[in-house]
């Protein structure tokens, strides 16, 4: 993995941060990441800077309200739209995508480039962390988890941590219908430990499946078809209930990046991106169509992430713009 050092304050030397323990490997990414977030952030950069420059007011108000001189920690800090929010305060930036923090480190902010789940810093060094619209671009549990544990990790005693996600209870119903969701289509590629849980038909996990079940046959199968009684007409609209309630637990998704063909035209990636398949053009709106994976978080997910941790505990949790939040306080080293 690239570590990318900038330019440091005068008074704290910015490799004093740094763990020097920490891996940098990323091998164990998922494919899924690798190629559906990585791979894309890196291709649409400027644009995705371009379209974030306005500020959450919750996130500015947990900023705001630090004390002078705090040490925070932006994990996933993007184009870095709240490095240095705070005037009072040092901030610390890092973000898988090296074009992301390119464009934060020309703006002069204090960048690496790093991996959320392996954060290459000392443990206690910030007084406080965020992680905005981050997790849920971690395919696995476990890795969302180990997210959460290094956010924490680097925050002093008492120290606070703020993170965001994207809820699967979005406000505007309808940005569901414009989403992807993850069917059995990808099963293929990504099953295994590193893949995100795909969900069946009878929402019983794929690898719990006894293999009594997966063996029926045809004939038995139109055989207990045929046992039904004329009276089960309902059973349509039931299966519609079944499909909308499979839609509503539905939390894997492909949501969809349009990169102007004017925007896409400067970057030459977008041409390898659609001749490899990772993205597609869209003469109708003009533009390269990059899919990014999504996790959506159900209520309460987030908070049960974090319950089970012994050195950290839940200040506040609220929900704000389609987005779960929480606010946690590290209570031992």
């Amino acid at each position: 993995m690239l570590l990318q050092v900038t330019r440091s304050k005068p008074h704290q030397s910015l490799a004093s941060t740094l763990d020097t323990k920490c891996s940098s490997s990323v091998k164990s990414t998922p494919e899924i990441e690798k190629k559906y977030v990585h791979r894309v952030y890196d291709a649409i950069a400027p644009h995705f800077s371009a379209t974030r420059f306005a500020k959450w007011p919750k996130v500015s108000a947990f900023l705001n309200n630090l004390p002078s001189g705090s040490v925070i920690l932006d994990a996933g800090c993007g184009n870095g739209k709240y490095l240095g929010l705070n005037p009072n305060c040092f901030f610390i930036g890092c973000d898988i995508s090296a074009p992301l923090i390119q464009i934060c480190s020309d703006r002069g902010h204090e960048v690496f480039v790093a991996d959320a789940v392996n954060l290459p810093y000392r443990s206690s060094l910030a007084d406080a962390a965020i992680s905005i619209a981050v997790l849920h671009h971690l395919s696995t549990e476990s890795r969302r988890k180990k997210a959460i544990d290094e956010l924490i990790r680097t925050v002093k005693k008492g120290g606070h941590v703020l993170i965001t996600v994207w809820a699967v209870e979005q406000e505007d119903r309808s940005l569901l219908n414009k989403w992807t969701p993850l069917t059995d289509k990808y099963l293929e590629e990504w099953i295994g430990p590193g893949s995100p849980r795909i969900r069946s038909s009878s929402s019983v996990t794929l690898e719990s499946i006894p293999e009594t079940e997966v063996s029926v046959s045809q004939e038995e199968e139109v055989k207990d078809f045929g046992n039904l009684s004329l009276g089960e007409e309902g059973m349509e609209s039931e299966f519609k209930e079944d499909r909308e309630r499979e839609r509503e637990r539905q939390q894997e998704y492909f949501v969809p990046w349009h990169l102007p063909y004017h925007r896409a035209e400067v970057s030459g990636a977008s041409v390898g991106a659609v001749e490899n398949g990772l993205a597609r053009k869209d003469d109708q709106k003009g533009a390269i169509v990059y899919d990014r994976y999504y996790h959506v978080f159900g209520e309460g997910e987030l908070e049960r992430l974090v319950c089970g941790m012994k050195n950290a505990v839940i200040v506040d949790q609220f929900f704000d713009k389609s987005n779960w939040c929480v606010i946690l306080q590290k209570t031992s080293c």
